[in-house]
């Protein structure tokens, strides 16, 4: 399980990129958003770092 903070993530728009993001990396990946905290848990088998650079790609660089 990953725990990312993303800050840009401001608006439902941004949890459906993060979200869609994620599943570029692994498309079985389970997303869980708290848009209060801007906070991302990821169930995934993809590695760290594949999931934050598909972050950054879609301009949401975890903190």
């Amino acid at each position: 399980m990953l725990e990312l903070r993303i800050p840009q993530m401001t608006c439902s728009h941004c949890v459906k990129a993060v979200t869609e993001a994620v599943k570029t990396a692994d498309p079985a990946a389970r997303v869980q958003v708290d848009l209060a905290t801007h906070q991302v848990k990821v169930d995934t088998v993809a590695p760290r770092e594949a999931v934050v650079a598909r972050l950054a790609d879609a301009g949401y660089a975890p903190a």
